[in-house]
């Protein structure tokens, strides 16, 4: 039974965690640019030219 209780604990805490970090990452700003990752895949990469010393 005593199991039970360190398992529900430890739990607990484990969420308390990833919940702080979640509200920390959105109060940074992380989620703050929602337009460009949707529309950058539908724009190709420049070309990369290279030139050659002769």
């Amino acid at each position: 039974m005593s199991v039970i209780i360190i398992l529900l604990a430890a739990s607990i805490l484990v969420a308390s965690l990833f919940l702080i970090a979640f509200l920390w990452s959105v109060k940074s700003g992380q989620f703050e640019d929602d337009f460009s990752p949707s529309s950058r895949i539908l724009f190709e990469d420049k070309p990369v030219t290279t030139t050659k010393k002769v």
